[in-house]
């Protein structure tokens, strides 16, 4: 037997070797969802600030429609339809029974107030904002909170906001959200959707026929919907969560100095090249080769020698309604329905979607193509009616935008800065620039401000209590009800919310000593944080910080029913049958 193994392992050894060093080692994330970043806009701010700002009294603000059709109207105004689809150019589905934070928002009456969720696939009409895959918005009126996802081109990442007393006779407030909650299952700092077919939106026929017996008229969204707007939505999250890459690339893969300005004059020609061609890429020459596809291969063998890794936006289809009948009567029934079991959990761990590598044959295909995401915008068709005119000049319309100093600092290291480069080459080619206002950017602003992982209290606690400020915080020192702000309150009363939500504390954390395919519910801290607390899964798991908050908790069921806390026991009506963490009158 001690042979065999030892066979075993040299051959493994002989394979190992035979294979290349990237093939051996972990690739680094495009996103790293521990390092969520500012809270706060760097610089700039999100399309979602600039599409709804206006001015009252003097100062600057978000101007938002209401109700929701007429929000969803001022989206659809900035936007191309497709004359050949009855689909409007935003596309739209309801989801009664989903796996975001508001999911619980609406309980029981999951059905008549399901969540909506849009995303923009179309491009925009002349002289517009670009929206196309860059603004997603989800909507639930019971609580009446929008949680918006949008593009902020200048900082060259997805911001993250809620909206919040959007409502009748309400005054909507707009913050950014603590992106320790949001990276929590957007790990790829972008939007995330379900694969197909979809079964949690209304292209569920059954999911449709049950919206259908509520006879509410969802915000004009049709009840009845084939997968077409889920798979267009889907389509428009996976361009989405490539321009972390593409951004990367450009600035990082590039490099610095004059052979990192020419690398992105390159790319940006190339990715011109691209759309006037309909997408379709013609061989790289030998220009190409030197001036881009050299400077990635140098800049990725030195920075990401095993590739860089893009999050996986996908989630496991769902179906909320598998084995049912009938939407049940009763509301404990209908709210154990709401309950995601933790294969289907965004707060999973996912692998790569993909790997890009520097030496791959397709690297600089990916690379043009990822940049030709950015060169749609309100002015492309101008900008391609110049080139269709006179194709032979882009070379040297992108040669005057280099040899320029306004040009030179365009295409320094800084995201792409899109607009300013479309704007550059139209001058180039003798065409007058669109004049464009000033952007109006209402107040950057947190609800609350957010606590780092592993931060202190601000004041004395128990030190049996402390441990929950240091672990919990990031995400559940909040202002919001989701995920349950318990630790938000006076000191005096956090022993009170702990045990408030002590039964669902005690879940989460026991799930950590579980093995994975025994989990009924996901750990917490989520798993993709703890790096951010130096530690991960499997030293959480067996950490005397993690048992001594489960011995609080524990503690405190104890004494409320005399015995030990036991799993299956707490479980068995199910997770969402336990009592809320926050109390009702919260």
């Amino acid at each position: 037997m001690k042979g065999r193994v030892l066979f075993i392992r040299l051959l493994l050894a002989g394979v190992s070797s035979m294979l290349p060093a990237w093939a051996l080692e972990s690739p680094t994330w495009v996103v790293d969802p521990a390092a969520p970043g500012d809270h706060l806009p760097p610089v700039g701010g999100s399309l979602f600030d600039a599409l709804f700002a206006g001015t009252r009294d003097g100062r600057v603000t978000h101007m938002l429609p209401f109700p929701f059709e007429k929000l969803l109207a001022r989206v659809d105004a900035q936007l191309i339809g497709d004359p050949a689809s009855l689909l409007p150019p935003a596309k739209r589905v309801l989801i009664p029974l989903g796996r975001s934070l508001q999911r619980t928002a609406a309980a029981p009456d999951y059905f008549r107030f399901p969540r909506v969720v849009v995303g923009v696939d179309s491009p925009p009409v002349p002289g517009a904002l670009l929206l196309k895959d860059r603004l997603y918005i989800g909507y639930q009126e019971k609580s009446a909170v929008l949680e918006v996802i949008s593009y902020n081109e200048a900082a060259g990442r997805f911001e993250f906001q809620l909206v919040k007393d959007y409502r009748a006779g309400g005054n909507p407030q707009v913050f950014y959200a603590n992106r320790n909650i949001c990276f929590a299952c957007h790990q790829n700092a972008a939007p995330i959707f379900s694969r197909a077919l979809w079964d949690e939106t209304n292209a569920n026929p059954q999911v449709a026929a049950t919206l259908a017996q509520v006879g509410r008229r969802f915000y004009g969204i049709p009840v009845g919907r084939g997968v077409d707007v889920p798979y267009a939505i889907d389509n428009a999250v996976r361009r989405a969560n490539r321009f972390a890459l593409t951004q990367r690339l450009w600035r990082e893969g590039c490099g610095a100095g004059e052979v990192g300005l020419r690398c992105r004059a390159g790319l940006f020609e190339a990715a011109l090249r691209l759309r006037l061609a309909e997408g379709r890429a013609a061989a790289p020459d030998a220009v190409s080769e030197e001036v881009v596809a050299g400077p990635l291969r140098v800049s990725a063998a030195r920075l990401w020698p095993t590739g860089l890794a893009i999050g996986r936006s996908d989630l496991p289809n769902r179906n909320p309604l598998q084995g049912l009948t009938r939407w049940p009567e009763e509301g404990a029934a209908r709210v154990a329905r709401s309950h995601v079991a933790a294969r289907f959990d965004a707060l999973l761990p996912r692998s790569p979607d993909t790997v890009w590598r520097g030496e791959a044959p397709d690297a600089l295909a990916e690379a043009v193509v990822g940049v030709a995401e950015f060169v749609a915008d309100g002015d492309w068709l101008r900008l391609k009616a110049a080139l269709v005119r006179r194709p032979q000049r882009l070379a040297s319309a992108m040669a005057a935008v280099v040899a320029s100093p306004a040009g030179r600092s365009l295409l320094a290291d800084q995201p792409i800065p899109r607009a300013g480069l479309i704007a550059a080459l139209l001058t180039a080619l003798g065409e007058a620039p669109r004049k464009s206002s000033p952007t109006l950017w209402p107040a950057a602003r947190l609800e609350l401000p957010a606590s780092p992982p592993n931060s202190t209290a601000s004041g004395p606690l128990p030190a049996a209590l402390a441990g929950f400020h240091a672990w919990c915080a990031a995400c559940h020192l909040s202002a919001e009800r989701f995920p349950p702000n318990f630790l938000h309150g006076p000191a005096a009363g956090l022993e009170a919310r702990i045990r408030q939500c002590a039964p669902r504390i005690y879940v989460r954390l026991a799930m950590a000593r579980r093995p994975l395919a025994e989990r009924d519910k996901t750990p917490m801290p989520p798993e993709t944080l703890l790096p951010a607390f130096r530690t991960h899964a499997a030293a959480w798991a067996v950490s005397p910080e993690r048992a001594a908050l489960e011995g609080v908790v524990a503690a405190q069921l104890k004494a409320e029913s005399g015995r030990d806390p036991d799993l299956e026991t707490l479980l068995a009506d199910g997770y969402e049958a336990l009592r809320p963490c926050l109390a009702t009158d919260q």
